[in-house]
């Protein structure tokens, strides 16, 4: 879309630019049918997206670290909206163990899965591993929801065919999957403190995700699935996930004002590509302001998003389950 398109939220293609809020993409879509997990439900875009597809009658999962706030989010959305359909389950993204106690109790619902939005994240985190013995920006953004996707892609798949609706993973990547590593995937020095940059990490672990939607919708197409999975760059928003941030974004925000969304805005992308009909066989693509944009060259280069994909794998097998 650009800067022109980001100021003064001009629609592109969809009909739809940044002042586009996440009801607008959404109005008289009836989603009475589907039933949505969201990562992240808990505040910010999350949480939009969160109400919105409760609006539009989806039964909506939500998937928080923290139960309280999950609780918390769910009566919020039953106050404006009593006929919503919300519930959550406890995950935390950045341990393994989690991920697959969160997929057998959601399993257990035996309930249809239409659409997974893997939208919870960290960002600028100072290095620190977690339980898994990964660094955690890695660990949470793309080894948590690489797992999780792959231990409920059969459902979906299980779920497109015998509903004959399309499956939809929406990845919440990043602008920031630009500013990386010098080799896009640091695969020698991910765990190593002396490397480690918070702010390259980020942008490591939102090109991580990147390549995965890419990789997988190549594996998907390839299997003939009735799935799509594509990745959102929110926009800048200003949510909790900056609270790691110091002085210098404060600058950089203040100075950069009238490029920034309010929550509603930065939630109107993944609204849409969950959503939207237009959207239907659309896969291995990169929105912004709700229209296809063009991605970083490592996000697209094949042999680093399968490098990844087995990197992936590798080490999910090497802990255990």
């Amino acid at each position: 879309m650009g800067i022109y398109g980001m100021v003064t939220g001009k629609a592109g293609k969809s009909g739809f630019g940044s002042a586009s809020t996440a009801e607008d993409v959404t109005q008289s879509i009836d989603a009475n049918h589907l039933t949505a997990i969201i990562t992240g439900g808990t505040s910010g875009i999350g949480l939009e997206a969160a109400r919105v597809l409760g609006m539009r009658g989806a039964h909506v999962i939500i998937a928080a670290r923290n139960t309280k706030a999950a609780s918390e989010s769910k009566e919020m959305i039953l106050k404006m909206n009593p006929n919503a359909r919300i519930d959550y389950l406890q995950l935390d993204l950045s341990s393994t163990k989690s991920v697959r106690s969160f997929v057998q109790q959601f399993l257990a619902l035996n309930i249809p899965l239409n659409i997974l939005i893997n939208n919870a994240g960290v960002m600028f985190c100072p290095f620190q591993l977690t339980e898994d013995g990964t660094e955690s920006q890695f660990a949470t953004n793309h080894i948590g929801h690489f797992l999780l996707t792959n231990l409920l892609v059969d459902k979906m798949k299980s779920s497109a065919k015998d509903s004959g609706i399309e499956g939809r993973i929406v990845n919440l990547s990043s602008v920031a999957h630009t500013y990386t590593y010098p080799e896009g995937i640091a695969f020698d020095s991910i765990n190593d403190p002396d490397k480690y940059s918070e702010k390259k990490a980020y942008g490591q672990s939102k090109l991580a995700n990147l390549l995965h939607s890419n990789a997988l919708s190549r594996k998907l197409e390839e299997e003939g699935v009735n799935i799509t999975v594509n990745s959102v760059h929110p926009g800048l928003v200003t949510t909790n996930l900056f609270r790691h941030s110091g002085l210098g974004m404060s600058v950089f925000k203040a100075m950069s004002f009238f490029l920034w969304k309010n929550i509603p805005q930065g939630a109107a992308t993944t609204c849409y590509i969950a959503l939207h009909p237009n959207l239907k066989g659309v896969t291995g693509k990169y929105f912004a302001d709700c229209n296809i944009t063009t991605p970083s060259k490592f996000a697209t280069d094949k042999s680093l998003a399968d490098k990844l994909w087995d990197f992936s794998i590798k080490f999910i097998d090497s802990l255990p389950n």
